[in-house]
């Protein structure tokens, strides 16, 4: 029995450190008005956002959807791509893990007013 346990728990912490080992993180700076990054390519694969506030405003935050969607609705944001809570100056905060598929996105922040970005996934 205790081979059995000692197997399983292996096996476990295998998948997992495989897991761990596909998450990308992509990170993102915001100044007043804009991302500093203006576009981005990206393959097919799971991404965790880290967005940092460089002064841009009190508070920021990322919407991410897919082109062609209308980002003013909530109900078409990708909403694991959002912060864990919004970014104070200085700070930087991550999302969830988000799985892109190829495709064209677009990014960007309602609080600081940015503009609408591409992200391009191929």
């Amino acid at each position: 029995m205790k081979k059995v346990i000692a197997i399983v728990v292996l096996l476990v912490g295998i998948n997992f450190s495989a897991t761990a080992q596909d998450l990308k993180t992509v990170a993102l700076e915001q100044t007043k008005g804009e991302f500093t990054q203006k576009a981005l390519t990206l393959s097919e694969g799971t991404y965790v956002f880290e967005v940092s506030n460089n002064e841009a405003a009190a508070e920021v935050g990322l919407v991410l959807i897919e082109e062609g969607k209308d980002g003013s609705n909530p109900k078409n944001h990708i909403a694991d791509a959002y912060v864990s809570q919004m970014v104070k100056h200085g700070k930087t905060e991550s999302s969830k893990a988000v799985k892109l598929k190829k495709g064209t996105y677009k990014y960007f922040c309602p609080f600081n007013k940015t503009p609408q970005y591409t992200l391009t996934v191929k």
